[in-house]
C-alpha cells in the first residue's frame, strides 16, 4: 500500500511525509475519523513510507525488497492487531491477531477499504464478539523488547483500538507512552471515544476527514472506468465513504429487483397486510446477508430520496427514471414526521443483519414497526 494508493485525503498524506522526512513524528499516533475514509489504508501507506530506504519524498520506493515485504503484509518489523474471536477447537488460551493473521491480509490485500462488518464475515463468526484479548499485549510486548529484524523502524498497527480489553490496555500504557527507540504505533479507531483516557492521552490523535465528492467521483472514474456523470452520482449517494461507494456499484446491479422489495414493502406495510409481510420476509430472509444489507442500504437511500422529492430540488435527486415514476406517488408518504422512524428502522435492521440475528424475524418485525411510520402522515 503506497500514498499513490490512497484515494484523496491529500493534505493529510502530505503532512505524514513532511513528519517522516523532518523527523517529527510521534511515537504514538491516533487515526481518526468518519467511516470508508480510508484511515486504515493511510497507516499502511505511512508503515511502508518509513520502512522503505529508497523514499524519495512522495512515496515508498516500489522496488527494494522492503517494499516487496510490506506489499505482501509479511514484513518482520510490522505488526497488526486488530480484534479477533476464540477458535472453535484448539487451545483454551485466549486468541492474539497472529492466530488470524492469514485472514487479515487475505481481505486487506484484496479490499484495503474494507469494513468491520467485512471482517466480522471474514471471521465466519457465529454469537462472538470480536475482541483484543489481554494475551495480545504480552504478544506486543515480546515483538518489541526483540531487535529490528531489519535494522530499521518497528511499527505496531492496532485497528479498533476500542475493541481491546481493558487489562490490555493497561497493560499497553507504559510502552505506548515510552517505547523503544524508532518504534511506532498507529491506532486507527472508528470510535475513539470508547479508548480508555489513558491511552488517549498518550496518543497524538490525527483526524482524517470523510472524502469529497469529487475525489470519490474521480476515483470512480480511474478504478472503474465510470462514465463523469455516472461517477459523480456514486459520489453523491456515498456522503464521503469510498465503502459505500464501492457498494453502490454491486446495488446498482441488483436495482431492480431492489426496487421491487421496496415499493412491496411500502405497500403492504400502508395496506397492513400481515400475511404479504409475512410472505415479503421469507423472501428476503432467503437471500444472503450481504444482498440483505445492500437492500436496506437501498431502501434507506429511497427514502432519502423521497423526503428530499417533497421540496421540489430536482437538482439534488440522484434515482433512475424507474425510481423516481414510483416516487411522484410515495414521496407524500414521506415527511419530517416520519423519515427518522422509517431510516431508524431500516439501520436498525442492517445492525440486527451484521450481528447474525435471523433474518426472518428481524424483517418481519421491521416490516410491521413501518406500518406505523408509514401511517404517520
Amino acid at each position: 500500500m503506497y500514498f499513490a494508493d490512497i484515494i484523496g485525503q491529500e493534505d493529510i498524506k502530505a503532512h505524514l511525509r513532511r513528519f517522516v522526512d523532518e523527523n517529527r513524528l510521534a511515537h504514538a499516533l491516533l487515526f481518526t475519523g468518519p467511516r470508508g475514509n480510508g484511515k486504515l489504508p493511510l497507516a499502511v501507506a505511512l508503515a511502508h513510507y518509513l520502512l522503505c530506504g529508497g523514499r524519495n519524498g512522495e512515496d515508498a520506493c516500489g522496488n527494494c525488497p522492503t517494499c516487496t515485504k510490506v506489499n505482501k503484509l509479511i514484513h518482520s518489523d510490522l505488526h497488526f492487531v486488530f480484534p479477533v474471536i476464540k477458535k472453535k477447537s484448539g487451545s483454551d488460551s485466549a486468541p492474539v491477531s497472529d492466530d488470524y493473521i492469514g485472514e487479515w491480509r487475505e481481505l486487506f490485500t484484496k479490499k484495503p477499504y474494507f469494513t468491520y462488518a467485512d471482517w466480522l464475515a471474514k471471521l465466519d463468526i457465529e454469537n462472538q464478539q470480536p475482541m483484543i484479548y489481554e494475551r495480545e499485549s504480552g504478544e506486543i510486548l515480546r515483538k518489541l523488547s526483540m531487535q529490528s529484524r531489519e535494522g530499521g523502524w518497528k511499527i505496531v498497527i492496532i485497528w479498533l483500538p476500542e475493541k481491546m480489553k481493558e487489562a490490555c490496555s493497561n497493560k499497553l500504557l507504559k510502552i505506548i507512552e515510552e517505547p523503544p527507540k524508532d518504534t511506532l504505533f498507529i491506532l486507527v479507531s472508528e470510535e475513539p471515544e470508547k479508548i480508555i483516557p489513558t491511552i488517549l492521552s498518550r496518543t497524538q490523535r490525527i483526524h482524517i476527514p470523510a472524502l469529497s465528492c469529487g475525489e470519490i467521483a474521480h476515483a470512480m472514474s480511474q478504478r472503474y472506468g465510470l462514465t463523469q456523470a455516472d461517477a459523480q452520482m456514486v459520489a453523491a449517494r456515498s456522503a464521503g465513504n469510498w465503502e459505500q461507494a464501492e457498494a453502490q456499484l454491486r446495488v446498482d446491479a441488483d436495482n431492480e429487483q431492489f426496487l421491487d422489495l421496496f415499493t412491496k414493502l411500502m405497500r403492504i406495510a400502508y395496506a397492513r397486510n400481515i400475511r404479504e409481510m409475512k410472505k415479503w420476509s421469507e423472501q428476503v430472509a432467503a437471500m444472503g446477508r450481504e444482498k440483505q444489507k445492500h437492500l436496506l442500504e437501498y431502501c434507506q437511500r429511497m427514502i432519502r430520496e423521497n423526503f428530499i422529492m417533497n421540496f421540489k430540488r430536482n437538482e439534488m435527486l440522484y434515482m433512475s427514471d424507474s425510481e423516481r415514476e414510483f416516487s411522484i406517488r410515495f414521496s407524500p408518504y414521506v415527511n419530517e414526521r416520519n423519515i427518522f422512524g422509517i431510516v431508524d428502522e431500516l439501520s436498525q435492521a442492517q445492525r440486527h443483519i451484521e450481528q447474525n440475528v435471523n433474518a426472518k424475524m428481524v424483517f418481519f418485525d421491521m416490516s410491521l414497526r413501518m406500518i406505523v411510520w408509514i401511517k404517520n402522515r
